[in-house]
């Protein structure tokens, strides 16, 4: 892996507040593979086999898809006579490893569960998935699929990849913790600060953020920025703006002000961790995909009760309001062994009863706009979302080269853990930024 990693030994702020060590940070980041390798999975294989007539194989990194997978098969049959056979492999360096390497051989999986923006344009380029135009141009006839996904699956023009899920990035909250200390939802950026400073003052720590299992260190970033300036986050992380504007400087000293003020959590505290805090009253808000849902009823969260969701208030009141999304994309490859019935199945996916069957049972919110909420947090954020006419932008793992997303990751990590090196940070992002959009531009014009 590049990048630069954040300081071996243990961090200080400002404030004196001590964060945990890379080293801490990465057993933390192993043992959670570790959990998701002993979860039960249908599948873990390196290499793709042929199904018996009527059966397509699903390959994806997600143990937690297999039965959401499984009720979407069930209902395809239904409708069409295919079946899902979800296969998992649950490292997502090996699944990236395994998809890259089979895609010009006969070993490839016949569909995948992938990512979109960039890392599916890069996958698109190799040649080795099939263009979903035809089926994506079906489903929007229809109204099966919301429109303003289409950029995020799509590469020169074409569709590769048929939108699976629809996560909204938010913020999960107890509003029975919120009640007994006189507090509502914010509707306003001054109301979220309130909130903050109402519960830290009331002994709950106001806020989760966490470098634990890596990825999460750009959630904050990529939330700030997009509440300050929604373009300027869609032009930095499409190569169009530098990391050294005063404005993405801006969004890292709101967040290390929040720092000052001593409200997060530890950044060794992981998902699971925090959500189990907002359900006992530890902890305030956690902002996360609308998928962590699933995670918070797994401790005793019961939505609308102890647990709901808000979309975080602009900060910028003047430009229209910006929601995070997060869409997997459904693909389908070139030399899959059963690639005849793959194509079939991709053509029954954006159907209604498939479609409710996959997001009711992942309770998390769904690509085709004429399918229920499958529960009261995703119905509360869909409303708001379409009542504010809220602008979607791609979440921030999907934007950019995917070798540079990485990095910068680690950089935002080393951020989090030594909050007053926001200027080098930036300064060493930007220098990766240069790099990678060089290689990304030469590669798209070969």
């Amino acid at each position: 892996m590049t990048g630069r990693h954040p300081p071996i030994g243990p961090a200080r702020t400002s404030t004196g507040r001590t964060f945990p060590s890379r080293r801490t940070i990465l057993r933390a980041a192993v043992a959670g593979t570790s959990a998701a390798v002993a979860a039960p999975l249908v599948s873990a294989c390196g290499t793709a086999a042929g199904q018996p007539p009527g059966k397509v194989a699903l390959h994806g990194d997600n143990p937690s898809w297999a039965a959401p997978l499984k009720a979407a098969g069930e209902a395809m049959r239904s409708i069409d006579g295919l079946e899902l056979v979800p296969e998992v492999i649950p490292s997502l360096e090996s699944f990236e490893q395994v998809v890259k390497s089979s895609l010009r051989t006969s070993k490839t999986p016949d569909m995948l569960k992938y990512w979109s923006g960039y890392r599916l344009q890069d996958l698109a380029r190799t040649g080795g998935i099939v263009d979903l135009s035809v089926h994506w141009a079906g489903a929007a006839r229809k109204g099966w699929v919301d429109p303003a996904l289409r950029s995020a699956v799509s590469y020169r023009g074409r569709v590769y990849g048929l939108p699976m899920n629809l996560a909204y990035y938010v913020f999960f909250y107890n509003p029975e913790v919120f009640r007994a200390n006189g507090l509502t939802k914010p509707e306003t950026w001054d109301d979220f600060l309130h909130v903050a400073g109402r519960l830290k003052s009331a002994g709950v720590t106001p806020l989760h953020g966490t470098t634990a299992g890596r990825w999460p260190a750009f959630i904050w970033f990529q939330e700030i920025l997009c509440r300050q300036d929604p373009q300027f986050y869609e032009d930095l992380l499409n190569g169009r703006a530098r990391y050294t504007d005063p404005r993405a400087e801006r969004a890292l000293r709101t967040i290390a002000s929040f720092f000052d003020k001593d409200w997060f959590t530890s950044m060794d505290m992981d998902h699971a961790a925090a959500a189990a805090g907002v359900v006992h009253g530890k902890v305030g808000m956690v902002p996360c995909g609308s998928w962590l849902g699933g995670t918070f009823a797994g401790v005793g969260g019961k939505p609308g009760k102890n647990v709901d969701a808000f979309v975080l208030p602009m900060q910028n009141t003047r430009v229209r309001p910006a929601t995070v999304f997060e869409t997997s994309a459904l693909v389908c490859t070139v030399k899959g062994p059963d690639r005849d019935e793959a194509y079939r199945a991709a053509g029954a996916w954006p159907h209604p009863q498939v479609m409710k069957a996959f997001s009711h049972t992942l309770q998390d919110g769904c690509p085709n706009p004429t399918v229920p909420p499958a529960n009261t947090i995703i119905d509360g954020v869909a409303t708001t979302v379409r009542e504010k006419k809220a602008r979607l932008l791609n979440r921030f793992w999907e934007l950019g080269p995917p070798e540079l997303v990485e990095s910068t990751v680690d950089d935002l990590a080393g951020f989090l853990i030594d909050p007053s090196s926001y200027r080098q940070v930036l300064r060493t992002m930007q220098g990766r930024a240069d790099e990678a959009w060089t290689v990304w531009k030469e590669a798209e014009g070969s």
